[in-house]
């Protein structure tokens, strides 16, 4: 396989037990790390940017494979409101859906909600009683 200078790459990496890991532990430790860009080239070895250093920066052709750009990688961002001592509020934007957890003598009613600044897939099960009182103009709209 050939790279050349510019070219971005994941970096194989294994992690041993006592060793860095990456940012995760276990069976989800990362295979692949990166993408990384090449920054120079010697024979089938290649370097990598300084941020490696604590491991090492040049490495063998064969720990590395290509990175193909997707538009999809590409993350979205929205500039969060924060307040003078650091922190922002989340706030409910729709109810997706409702739903009852069944005991033996009751049913407890949770609602899936939508967060600002969040995509569907994080959206949470929050109880209805507690999200009515809290914020009681998600409910108002003919409910």
């Amino acid at each position: 396989m050939e790279f050349e200078v510019g070219d971005h790459v994941f970096l194989k990496v294994s992690p041993l037990k006592g060793s860095i890991r990456f940012g995760q532990k276990g069976k989800l430790s990362p295979r692949f790390i990166g993408p990384f860009e090449i920054l120079q080239r010697v024979g089938s070895v290649v370097a990598l940017p300084p941020s490696l250093q604590g491991i090492h920066d040049v490495f063998h052709v064969s720990s590395l494979r290509k990175y193909v750009s997707d538009p999809h990688h590409v993350i979205r961002y929205e500039p969060l409101q924060v307040k003078e001592n650091l922190t922002c509020m989340e706030e409910p934007i729709q109810i997706l859906e409702r739903t009852e957890r069944k005991l033996r003598n009751r049913s407890i009613p949770y609602v899936k909600v939508l967060w600002k600044h969040h995509k569907v897939a994080e959206a949470t099960r929050e109880l209805e009683s507690e999200m009515r009182e809290k914020y009681p103009t998600l409910f108002s709209s003919g409910e």
